[in-house]
């Protein structure tokens, strides 16, 4: 097939890069996925004793990042109408939700009754939930940058390749918290 004929579907290089890096990224969640289920099937008692999580906080950041989730596929929807000002709009609200997940991550770290050294549930915790608050760190930067661009003119016409992987990447993160979440205040 010629590739100029317009028959030949081709697959922007960005939109490929942010998939292989996805799955690079969630192989190395399952790898923390797998420790955690392999001290747990190997422990008479999981957690250890004195392990009391607050289901509330967790449950509101939970809620907060499916919220934003959601926010960013409205940014998306926007985009793809042209309507700048709406796709700002829900951007900041999901970077303000992203924030808001990270501040009650902190506080959750906090009031914590265990550290990272007191057992192997404390290292797995911390290890688990502290990458994945890097990752939705950098997805506020990046986020935000997505934002800057849009008030610069940005996305006033396509493509909206970069858009569509900073998106991917968001969604991944939400995806990545939901298996921690029901991993680690959950499952028992």
């Amino acid at each position: 097939m010629n590739p100029d004929s317009g028959l030949a579907a081709r697959t922007q290089p960005l939109l490929l890069g942010i998939i292989v890096f996805l799955a690079s990224e969630m192989m190395f969640f399952a790898g923390l996925f797998a420790a955690y289920y392999s001290l747990r099937a190997i422990n008479q008692q999981w957690p250890p004793p004195g392990v009391h999580l607050d289901l509330a906080y967790s449950g509101l950041g939970t809620a907060m990042l499916a919220v934003s989730d959601g926010t960013m596929i409205l940014v998306q929807r926007a985009l793809a109408r042209r309507r700048l000002q709406a796709a700002y709009t829900w951007l900041t609200a999901t970077i303000a939700l992203g924030i808001g997940f990270l501040v009650i991550a902190m506080y959750d770290w906090s009031i914590a009754p265990f550290s990272f050294a007191s057992h192997a549930y404390g290292s797995l915790f911390f290890t688990m939930t502290g990458f994945h608050a890097l990752h939705v760190l950098a997805g506020v930067i990046v986020l935000t940058g997505l934002l800057i661009a849009i008030a610069q003119g940005a996305y006033r016409r396509g493509p909206f390749t970069g858009a569509d992987a900073v998106a991917y990447y968001w969604h991944f993160v939400f995806i990545v918290w939901v298996g921690i979440y029901l991993t680690i205040y959950w499952v028992r």
